[in-house]
């Protein structure tokens, strides 16, 4: 029995979204890489021209290139679990898979259940947004998530005593994964729906607004972050590159957010400003 696989080499940011879309084409199993993803399906139970849409689409806003061949039938879930390692952020918080054994015990754990039409959160950027989360005040804050992907971000704000999350993302899968996410962490207050920001209407603002997505989608959408930000309230940004941080900056003093740190980790890079009016 074989598979057919495909392998996809994209900028990490955009394997998430990537791997959403192609699920919908017949793949069932993905592995993450550095470069990329690998996607599996039954052979001739998939549909090419769907996946020639994805790469035709995608290929106008990122560069990415797709190769395809032909494997051995295996069991893709436990040749995953293999691959996925637990996170230690700054010795403070473990991130982990239900089916990992930690010895060691860290002020806070996020149990995961990464599916694999997911990102598995070994991002640099993860590690930067929730390095710097655990360096601010969460306790009693409104929090926005905004492009919450697997909801990890939501999860850090409550363990740090946040008093009302509100998350949100694009992607169907992203918001499907997130409300489990947040019932096996046992976390209250969080709630996650599934849109944009211009899209959904919010009855509160908020102290703390959380955003980890790309560098355009950030450029674009500060504007509203700000008009949902109660003053001295802060912006918590990663997900591009450290020489993206003046453009970024530039934007930032246009709505009179203010520098308070910023982080660098293999690149990536993570800003935290604050509304001063």
């Amino acid at each position: 029995m074989y598979h057919t696989r495909l392998s996809v080499t994209c900028d990490p940011l955009f394997s998430d979204i990537l791997i959403a879309e192609i699920s919908q084409a017949g793949f069932d199993s993905f592995l993450e890489n550095e470069n990329g993803f690998e996607a599996y399906a039954e052979v001739d139970r998939f549909d090419q021209s769907r996946v020639d849409e994805i790469k035709n689409k995608y290929n106008q806003v990122t560069p990415l290139s797709f190769s395809w061949d032909r494997i051995e039938k295996k069991n893709w879930n436990e040749e995953w679990e293999k691959s996925y390692e637990p996170i230690i952020v700054d010795d403070r918080c473990v991130i982990r898979a239900e089916f990992h054994q930690i010895e060691k015990e860290y002020p806070y754990t996020i149990t995961i259940t990464p599916k694999m039409s997911f990102g598995t959160g070994h991002h640099q950027t993860t590690y930067l947004m929730i390095k710097a989360q655990m360096d601010m005040d969460h306790k009693n804050k409104m929090v926005m998530d905004a492009g919450c992907g697997t909801a990890i971000l939501s999860i850090m704000a409550s363990k740090l005593g946040a008093k009302k999350v509100e998350a949100f993302d694009i992607d169907e899968w992203s918001v499907i994964n997130g409300k489990e996410n947040i019932a096996v962490n046992n976390c209250e207050h969080i709630t996650i729906r599934q849109g944009m920001i211009s899209e959904l209407t919010f009855d509160d603002n908020y102290d703390v607004i959380l955003a980890n997505i790309n560098k355009n989608i950030l450029l674009h959408e500060l504007p509203q972050y700000v008009s949902y930000l109660n003053p001295d309230g802060f912006v918590l940004l990663s997900g591009f590159y450290e020489r993206d941080i003046p453009d970024l900056m530039e934007r930032a003093h246009q709505y009179q957010l203010k520098h308070i740190s910023s982080n660098v980790r293999e690149n990536w890079a993570s800003l935290l400003l604050q509304l001063k009016k």
